[in-house]
């Protein structure tokens, strides 16, 4: 009788549980192919509520929620759905066919390393330009930054992105060199890196710690890939000509193997600009597999080699004779464009993850990665010759115009412009405007001596080489401990060896090129002391030839709570980083601290950081994230002067990095608003440079005493980021949709940084100081360089049920500003190195005049973008064009004041002409360009 009892008490509670739920269910599939979709994400938004989809594509949803809700669709390689629904105790609720589209049907990017033409453009010599962006195809304002604003160099938050963790398999790839991804990795291989997870700014992340710019996981685990075909061809007039795409995923079999591989070329004989060409191929393998239900091994590689020609920044005297597109690193050889500035990159990356599932609530993932290859940059190397570059100052009419008085006396003063000759060189200028490959070769076959011996190269072909071996593990666990209550947590463990190098590429028709640097003697002018006076031939390293070691290790933790209407996360890191100088030549001028291994230099660091997200209702939510940590310099920024010896920057220390946001986002069938604001602080920051500087030294070296080439260390440089962030998305109706997305920023330095000069040439003048203390540069509240601070974009969408679809936006950009010397900043600027005494003519208001740093004019573009799809039993064509920048418009995306003109009295001089030889450089962007995309999948 108690057990009758007792089984009726139960089964009266079940079904009282069950009355208190609602079922929803339905069946998800793929609107082009109407096939069902497996594991597809089925949510009800802020809630523990999910569940995946089966094989067939079938879900069964329990709700214990009472009302109006909203159920979120999410699949990778999809849009997301969201639908209104409506939760009664009791009923069975059947949503029917739902129906999910393909993402990129329209080659509508989403992704982080979707590479736009300008992250193919030149790299800036002064500003830190960034590639890429941290973007979510969910999000209007992340769509308009990368893809309307992107061509401008728009920075999300004004951040690089070394301020990004950016992620592959739980592997973090940002370089140890400066902290940032290379780009050039993931070219041609936007089919296959779709699989991606993102958080923005300081907000939560399973597989990292992360940065105050975000983190980007990127997958390449074969089984998640839909199983098909595609081929891709695609058109443009900017970075690029032709692309061609093929891919193949094969989808998991009935013997747990699952593969994916893709192939692709991109090429150009000249790009948008005059000279750039461009050439890559791209080759992808994923293989799974699943050696059980709890088990599974995934072997990842792709190798994407490329080669691009650069692209010049011009001083406004050579655009307003030559154009805006105008290129000086090519010139015409044998009737063929040679550009003597290409970048090189070949890095193969191999990775081999290991997947363990625990148990229903713990997954542990872990891999194995090593990557490989190089990465050289050319230029021209001359001796004992002429520049050969076409823009070089002495040939220029502004020489004439505007430097002549300095034949008259050392920084007199004077003003005396030789109008004649000005006109002469400017006859001869436009008349040779490009490199003369015709005129060094002839140079360099002259014999030498008494006319038996080899003819020397007086110019030489030469590539900057860097070639990185880099051996990576990792493991990451995350598991759900109750139904509140979650964690993660993981390590990464670097080892890098990089060997950075000169390497002779080409004698250009020379016998052999001298190892020496020819502004010095005796000693002094060898490259290595160890082999003095070397006859180097193509293929020979020559010049500066040292490894950098670096070990690096990282670990992080994470708590996650979730309850009904909050949640909230706290998470800590720890890392420690060991760098280290190796010497491969022993150099003339540091015969002591140039061979053999540097100090080790350590950092250990620590990171916090959490969150707080307040539920108002389905539709709204609030939330906070803030973080604080310290992170080691780069290696890049911990040597002084690494081609030459073992010296470490003085006082180098990590930075410290705090940022704060907040949000409301609000979100329903019909409207996604999300608002943001920010700040950001990044103190202790170091920073090397190196340039030649005229008026700087009163014992310098070169053809004028006051002159030298030197590095230049900043230490203690902070910045301050602050600014919102909006973005508005309506569908007006179930075809139209319009959007809005708006930045601004105001983005500064705080902090006048500490300036250290080294002059190497001071060793030749048996003078053992050569580096010098030059004080503070007074940079606060100057604006930080390289990126529009303020941004906005309108657009509207047509999408016709016929599966085509038309788009258009106008963008504003605005507050861009030049990158400024921080050399001129210094006390020492107003000094005359002649006498060591303030320039009598100096006054505050000139000075001020002088300094003020260049405002970029206002940016309007005008984009439209378009597309049209076809199904044909179960194939499919996509059709995709977009033309940016409509109107033509000719803009500046960044730029640098030259540091040449170091004092007053040259600078002054300099711009009173008019015409000035050391004006600053400018980069511009694309002019009118279209993009042309088939696909056809199968």
């Amino acid at each position: 009788m108690i057990e009758r009892y007792a089984t009726f008490f139960i089964l009266l509670v079940f079904d009282f549980a069950f009355a208190q739920e609602t079922v929803f269910r339905g069946i998800i599939v793929d609107a082009k192919t109407q096939n069902p979709l497996e594991n597809v994400v089925v949510s009800i938004q802020n809630s523990a509520i999910t569940q995946l989809t089966s094989k067939d594509g079938k879900f069964e949803l329990h709700s214990s929620l009472n009302g109006e809700q909203l159920l979120l669709i999410h699949s990778q390689g999809f849009k997301d759905l969201l639908l209104k629904i409506q939760s009664k105790f009791g009923e069975n609720v059947n949503l029917g066919i739902l129906q999910l589209e393909d993402l990129y049907t329209d080659e509508t990017p989403a992704a982080l390393i979707t590479l736009l033409d300008t992250d193919l453009s030149d790299d800036s010599s002064s500003s830190d330009m960034t590639s890429g962006l941290l973007q979510s195809s969910k999000d209007a304002f992340m769509q308009a930054s990368a893809f309307n604003w992107g061509q401008a160099r728009f920075r999300v938050r004004g951040l690089d992105s070394e301020n990004g963790t950016m992620m592959l398999n739980g592997m973090i790839m940002n370089k140890l060199y400066d902290g940032r991804p290379q780009w050039s990795n993931w070219g041609g291989l936007n089919n296959v890196i779709r699989n991606q997870e993102f958080s923005v700014g300081a907000a939560v992340s399973n597989y990292a710690f992360g940065g105050v710019l975000g983190t980007q996981q990127i997958f390449t685990r074969a089984s998640l890939y839909r199983k098909g075909r595609s081929f891709t061809l695609s058109g443009s007039n900017g970075a690029y000509t032709w692309r061609g795409i093929a891919t193949e995923a094969s989808g998991m079999n009935s013997s747990g193997w699952a593969y994916v591989i893709s192939a692709g070329k991109r090429w150009a004989e000249v790009g948008y600009f005059d000279g750039t060409n461009f050439d890559a191929e791209s080759f992808f393998l994923s293989v799974e597999k699943k050696l059980n239900n709890r088990h599974s091994l995934n072997f990842t590689g792709f190798y994407t080699p490329n080669s691009r020609g650069k692209n010049s920044p011009n001083t406004n005297e050579v655009i307003h004779l030559m154009g805006e597109k105008y290129n000086s690193y090519w010139g015409f050889q044998n009737g063929d464009k040679r550009n003597a500035r290409v970048k090189n990159v070949e890095e193969p990356l191999l990775m081999l993850n290991h997947y363990f599932k625990i148990d229903e609530r713990t997954n542990l993932n872990s891999g194995i990665m090593y990557q490989f290859g190089k990465v050289g940059n050319s230029t021209i190397d001359y001796q004992n010759a002429n520049s050969p570059d076409p823009v070089y100052y002495r040939k220029m009419p502004s020489y004439f115009s505007s430097l002549y008085a300095k034949d008259q006396g050392e920084f007199s003063g004077q003003f005396t412009p030789d109008y004649e000759n000005a006109e002469k060189s400017k006859e001869t200028f436009l008349a040779n405007p490009q490199i003369d490959w015709k005129a060094m070769y002839l140079a360099n076959q002259k014999p030498s001596g008494n006319g038996y011996e080899p003819a020397q190269s007086h110019y030489v072909l030469y590539e900057d080489r860097t070639d990185d071996k880099t051996f990576a593990f990792n493991s990451t666990l995350n598991t759900q401990i109750n139904s509140n209550l979650s964690f993660d947590g993981g390590f990464v463990y670097k080892n890098l060896k990089s060997h950075n190098f000169q390497y002779l590429l080409d004698l250009l028709g020379g016998e052999y090129f001298l190892d020496i640097d020819p502004f010095y003697k005796g000693n002094l002018s060898q490259s290595d002391l160890l082999h003095p006076n070397r006859l180097v031939k193509k293929g020979d390293t020559y010049g500066y030839n040292y490894n950098f070691l670096a070990h690096t290790f990282d670990v992080f933790t994470q708590f996650k709570f979730t309850y009904n209407k909050t949640e909230f996360f706290l998470a800590q890191s720890y890392s420690m980083s060991d760098y280290q100088r190796e010497g491969l030549y022993q150099n003339g001028l540091y015969p002591t601290n140039s061979l053999g291994k540097s100090e080790k230099v350590n950092f250990e660091n620590f990171g916090f950081k959490g969150g707080f997200t307040y539920k108002i209702s389905g539709k709204q939510l609030l939330f906070f994230n803030g973080e604080h940590l310290t992170r080691a310099p780069s290696l890049r920024n911990t040597f002084s002067n690494a081609r030459l010896n073992n010296s470490v920057v003085n006082g180098i220390q990590s930075e410290n990095i705090s940022s704060v946001e907040a949000n409301y986002i609000y979100r329903s069938p019909k409207l996604k608003f999300r608002f943001t604001a920010y700040h950001t602080s990044i103190k202790n920051t170091a920073k090397t440079s190196f340039f030649y500087a005229e008026g700087i030294f009163d014992n310098g070296a070169g053809y004028d005493p006051t002159d030298a080439f030197v590095s230049q260390t900043l230490t203690n440089l902070d910045k301050r980021n602050t600014g919102a962030e909006l973005s508005f998305e309506y569908q007006i109706s179930s075809t139209l949709k319009t959007i809005f997305a708006a930045s601004y920023g105001n983005f500064v330095y705080t902090s006048n940084p500490d300036v250290t000069i080294t002059n190497d040439a001071n060793l030749a003048k048996d003078n053992s100081q050569t580096t010098f203390d030059f004080g503070p540069a007074y940079l606060k509240n100057y604006k930080q360089a390289g990126t529009p601070q303020q941004a906005y974009s309108l657009g509207v969408e047509y999408r016709d049920p016929k599966f085509w679809w038309l788009g258009a936006n106008i963008n504003y950009l605005a507050d861009n500003y030049i990158d400024v010397s921080p050399i001129s900043r210094t006390a020492q600027f107003y000094i005359n190195p002649v006498n060591g005494f303030p320039f009598p003519e100096a006054t505050f208001e000139r000075g001020n005049e002088l300094l003020k740093q260049e405002k970029f004019e206002p940016i309007i573009l005008l984009n439209v973008n378009g597309g049209k799809s076809w199904r044909f039993r179960k194939k499919y064509i996509g059709l995709f064009a977009s033309v940016n920048n409509v109107l033509n418009l000719m803009y500046k995306t960044g730029g640098f004041e030259q540091a040449r003109n170091a004092n007053y009295r040259a600078l002054n001089q300099d711009v009173s002409s008019g015409t000035p030889s050391f004006g600053s450089k400018y980069y511009y962007g694309y002019g009118r360009t279209y993009f042309l995309n088939l696909t056809i999948g199968l």
